[in-house]
């Protein structure tokens, strides 16, 4: 396909990812104006973000596989329209519940579009196309997320946090128009069903999760809450494993889990997209709690990691696809993952940023750009293009609840040193420095982790490690 003919459509898609990761962070500035001004409580707080995650990361398989079924473009120009019309609703919001309501509403939107953009992508491009069309998403997701607090900020400062909300339905809505007069014709699959009893059971389980890990730190481990879905999960997977092998047309059909590349592909996801998450949640602890910056200050320090994973998405990462492979880059991304974990442990109060936080920044920048969009390739590669949506949904879904359930177990992790260490009669910033080490530890560990799946169950890297000729596999499962 020519550059010339296809640059809109990629626009258009990577654009839609761009406004999904913005409506992610773009709140979290405004929240403090948005609690005095609802007078939300603590629990209310906190919801106002977690609805978002909840319905976004748990509704992006069903909807990946409803855009396989029912046409991409159609739920393209769907969740386009349903983000705007959460998005107004969060800005008419005069109470807590209508605002958590309209956060839930954007996730669901949120949900649909972002694996129908991929989707279009997987299903349309190969080769180097398709590796520059997937690098320009991944620039786009760190973009997005990043511009979202500088962005939610200056707009709070200047029209009030309800002008947030609008703004994010604003360009969904442009997204939208460009959509509707540039994506090709949908067309959903004649006759195929849907497999709605396993695409519930299977959203149930991901909400579920989604649930008890975004409930686990203000509720507790052992809570109604988190026991609650942590039962309704294991019964609706059970009951899909069962739903699934009567199903004329699964949603994941048994070929695809028995791939390695899939299989393999999901784990790493889930450990990866824990410390890819949490990598950045705990930089922001490390620059304030540790070296003692404030908010602006912390703001500006963690700029070089958008503009630096931006470049490595566009500069670096087609040339590193193209000569070495999905497989192998993603190995090399979640060793880089590993490796900033270990410098972020090692910095303390007073450290120099230049020399100890910066560089560390870069590597996770690196890392990020070089283990998420490559993995979703490799899950792709396993996957058959008539199931492009199932593939960018059960790409994005992994990479969430690993995150979510990454930024919960670190974040145990960092509580329980930090009491250790006032418990021993140490000061604050002690324990902050304890606690924050512990949870970049358990990260590297999480990161390598990946790494050894990967290496045990990619085939390029397992035929490396064995010395055996990689396989010859199908270009993907039906």
């Amino acid at each position: 396909m020519r550059t010339s003919s296809t640059l809109p459509l990629v626009f258009t898609l990577v654009a839609a990812q761009f406004v999904v990761m913005l409506d992610s962070s773009i709140l979290n500035v405004a929240l403090p104006s948005i609690a005095a001004d609802l007078g939300l409580s603590p629990v209310g707080t906190a919801w106002v973000l977690n609805a978002y995650f909840l319905t976004f990361g748990g509704l992006l398989l069903i909807s990946g596989r409803a855009a396989d079924v029912f046409g991409r473009r159609r739920m393209f120009l769907l969740g386009a329209g349903v983000l705007v019309v959460g998005s107004v609703i969060g800005g008419f919001s005069t109470t807590e519940t209508m605002l958590i309501a309209a956060r839930l509403v954007q996730g669901v939107g949120a949900a649909m579009l972002s694996p129908a953009a991929m989707s279009v992508i997987l299903a349309t491009f190969t080769g180097p196309p398709r590796v520059r069309a997937m690098s320009g998403w991944g620039a786009a997701s760190t973009v997005g997320g990043a511009a979202g607090v500088t962005v939610g900020g200056l707009l709070t400062a200047a029209f009030g946090w309800q002008s947030v909300l609008f703004v994010t339905g604003a360009v969904a809505a442009i997204i939208g128009v460009a959509g509707w007069a540039i994506l090709p014709a949908g067309k959903g699959t004649a006759g195929r069903p849907f497999d709605a009893a396993g695409a519930s059971l299977l959203t149930g389980a991901a909400v579920a999760i989604v649930f008890g890990v975004l409930s686990a730190p203000h509720s507790g481990l052992v809570s109604v809450e988190v026991i609650g879905a942590t039962i309704v999960a294991v019964l609706c997977l059970v009951a899909f494993g069962l739903v699934e092998k009567r199903a004329a047309d699964p949603v994941l059909p048994s070929p695809v889990l028995r791939d390695a590349r899939v299989s393999g592909g999901i784990v790493v996801n889930l450990l990866g997209g824990g410390a890819r998450v949490a990598c950045f949640v705990l930089v922001a602890l490390l620059l304030q709690q540790v070296l003692e910056y404030d908010p602006a200050v912390a703001g500006l320090a963690m700029l070089p990691t958008s503009l630096a994973g931006f470049a490595v998405s566009i500069l670096v990462l087609p040339k590193a696809l193209n000569s070495l492979g999905p497989q192998r880059v993603a190995a090399i991304g979640l060793v880089l993952l590993v490796v900033a974990h270990l410098l972020l442990a090692a910095v303390d109060n007073g450290d120099s940023y230049l020399l100890r936080v910066l560089p560390a920044l870069i590597v996770a920048a690196t890392g990020v750009a070089f283990s998420f969009t490559p993995t979703t390739l490799v899950i792709a590669e396993g996957i058959a293009a008539r199931n492009s949506g199932v593939s960018s949904g059960l790409a994005s879904a992994t990479a969430q609840i690993g995150g979510a359930i990454g930024i919960a177990v670190f974040g145990a992790v960092d509580a329980a040193r930090r009491a250790t260490t006032l418990d021993a009669g140490g000061t604050s910033l002690a324990a902050a420095e304890a606690g924050l080490q512990a949870a970049n530890l358990a990260a590297a560990v999480a990161a390598g982790a990946a790494v050894v799946v990967a290496v045990l169950t990619f085939p390029s890297l397992r035929s490396a490690l064995t010395g055996r000729p990689r396989p010859v596999e199908a270009d993907a499962a039906s």
